[in-house]
């Protein structure tokens, strides 16, 4: 009997396997049908069936976020379109991707040729799936034929784990299929970039210069240091420095938040009073590997002549840039200084983490101080966290963020490991977070722990069957106030005084869902909670469930508004 031949899927799933991506997330189509088939029957590789394409790319995102490396399927034109908005996320927040279609193929393309056939999931423009992901990729191709697809698979592989960006492999619908040499045994690697000597000599040295004049210096670490493993080096500059570090929303958890030099995370005016106070108090931010967004207009307007920055991007000593300098280059320069300086650690110790239960209370709607039954962002917080503190589970847990109020209020969080909170901080995409918890958790093989504002999770609810499908314990709350808030407090905040006159603008009052009949229908695990004391109660119910997601509905009052949100709403 013949072997079944080696085909170009079998390839790029060979690659994929040596690059520890063990679940390829899928949606179905008839171009893309002979590598769906060939994912079905490789071994060592999982197919997790998605139930729309912004559930399989925002999963594909969350799990690229925790394992490195993801990929998801999609059918041509309908599917890759749809997927888009996942894709621009994992492109702006440098999480490596690998979108994978196919376009129809050299037959289809004559008969249109010949008798001008629109061929269906077709704009009419054959090239335009490519052409658009050119816009949130670092590398695309359209593979017309098997010979030479290995080289091009390769590089595209080689590309997204270089840049942690997404790349995007389309292929002629029987390209797929057709047979292909087997790659070497060898897993592929990122391209080791280096620094333009010279210029990374000055840098340092003015940065040197910036350090060591500064009375109050501060490190603000962002999501770069994660995503290309410089963790370890960031944590070793802490060590050698002495220096206080602070992280962006989006960086958060670039570190384990323990010991006594991390001051809690800087969110701008969501932050609790002691990190504004050091963050307004330095006198030189060591900014390593952050992506600055508009929620830090105010530091970079304030701080701009202060900064020492290193990114992937850029690197820049107060008003001068220097050009050709890798951030890992910076980091280690700098470290190589502080080990043989004589000024450094410094002699003062930071200021102890905040203990619960602040920042919380502090931070805490006042509307409902007279009633402490009462569910508000803050108390949802407080509680919870104190929960997962006390049972030793914040080392086993993974959270996902999309833009939403609870995710400002959630980074007043402390204590959280490495890797642990994933968030659309920059690309700011509602809904993200329900889609993202079956691939945070398959990733990391830790419990997704979702927090979703109610409208984020109406976009993808569907999402909660592909964790039952999956048997994944996935915990989703949804906090339930019936409004987007969020959307509202930049609109109008008045609408969030008491009375009938403060009302909600129209657009942001969201339809009732009766959640429960949808956690059956799911078929999840349903749970709401009205209060305090049954938020509670369901925390320890949660913590039993091994076999099925959980749905949380955490029903609290229309008008609740967390005092980070109003601070952010005023300035």
């Amino acid at each position: 009997m013949a072997s079944t031949p080696f085909t170009v899927a079998d390839y790029l799933l060979t690659r994929l396997k040596q690059l520890n991506v063990t679940d390829v997330f899928q949606i179905p189509g008839d171009y893309v049908k002979h590598f769906t088939q060939a994912l079905e029957n490789f071994k060592g590789i999982n197919t997790i069936g998605a139930v729309n394409e912004l559930d399989a790319a925002y999963a594909a995102d969350a799990y690229a976020r925790t394992r490195g490396l993801a990929a998801v399927s999609l059918q041509y034109g309908v599917s890759t379109f749809s997927a888009l908005n996942a894709i621009a996320g994992a492109y702006v927040e440098r999480s490596p991707v690998v979108v994978i279609s196919a376009t129809p193929g050299a037959d289809a393309r004559n008969i249109t040729n010949m008798y001008d056939v629109l061929y269906h999931h077709s704009t009419g423009n054959l090239k335009a799936d490519q052409s658009i992901f050119k816009n949130v990729t670092v590398g695309s191709e359209t593979l017309s034929t098997a010979e030479g697809a290995a080289e091009k698979i390769d590089q595209l592989l080689i590309a997204a784990l270089t840049y942690k960006r997404p790349v995007y492999i389309e292929c002629y619908k029987e390209v797929w299929g057709e047979t292909c040499p087997k790659p070497s045994a060898i897993a592929l690697k990122a391209k080791v970039l280096k620094s333009e000597p010279l210029a990374l000599h000055n840098a340092v040295e003015a940065a040197w210069s910036q350090i060591t004049a500064a009375k109050k210096p501060l490190i603000f670490a962002g999501v770069e240091v994660l995503r290309f493993g410089l963790s370890d080096l960031l944590q070793k500059i802490v060590d050698e420095s002495g220096i206080l570090y602070t992280t962006t929303s989006l960086g958060k958890s670039v570190l384990t938040e323990k010991g006594d030099k991390f001051i809690g995370t800087y969110s701008d005016q969501a932050s609790i009073p002691s990190v504004l106070n050091v963050v307004q108090e330095a006198d030189c931010v060591i900014t390593l590997g952050t992506i600055i967004t508009d929620d830090y207009l105010w530091f970079i307007e304030n701080k701009y002549a202060n900064m020492v920055l290193s990114t992937v991007d850029a690197t820049r000593v107060g008003y001068f840039k220097y050009e050709g300098i890798t951030l890992q280059d910076f980091m280690e320069a700098l470290l190589k200084r502080f080990k043989l300086s004589k000024t450094y650690p410094l002699k003062t110790k930071a200021p102890k983490q905040p203990v619960y239960p602040e920042p919380w209370i502090s931070n805490s709607d006042p509307k409902y101080n007279n009633q402490p039954e009462v569910l508000t962002f803050n108390r949802f917080f407080q509680h919870s966290m104190k929960f997962l503190t006390d049972q030793n589970m914040l080392k086993d847990i993974v959270m996902t963020y999309g833009i939403s109020s609870a995710m400002y209020v959630a980074t007043n969080a402390y204590g959280l490991s490495k890797n642990s909170f994933i968030s659309s901080a920059a690309w700011q995409c509602i809904g993200f977070e329900t889609g993202a918890a079956s691939g945070a958790q398959l990733g990391s093989g830790k419990r997704a722990w979702t927090v979703a504002g109610d409208g984020g999770f109406m976009m993808v609810c569907q999402s909660l069957s592909t964790l039952a499908r999956n048997k994944l314990n996935a915990v989703i709350f949804v906090m339930s106030n019936g409004v987007y808030a969020i959307e509202q407090v930049y609109v109008n905040m008045a609408a969030f005084n008491p009375g009938p006159q403060n009302k909600f603008d129209t657009f942001d009052i969201l339809p009732k869902w009766d959640y429960m009949a949808l956690a059956k229908a799911f078929g999840a695990h349903g749970i709401r909670v009205t209060a305090v004391s049954e938020l509670n109660k369901a925390l320890k119910e949660i913590k039993d469930i091994k076999d099925k997601p959980v749905l949380v509905e955490v029903v609290m009052p229309e008008k609740v508004l967390p005092q980070q949100m109003y601070r952010l709403g005023s300035e």
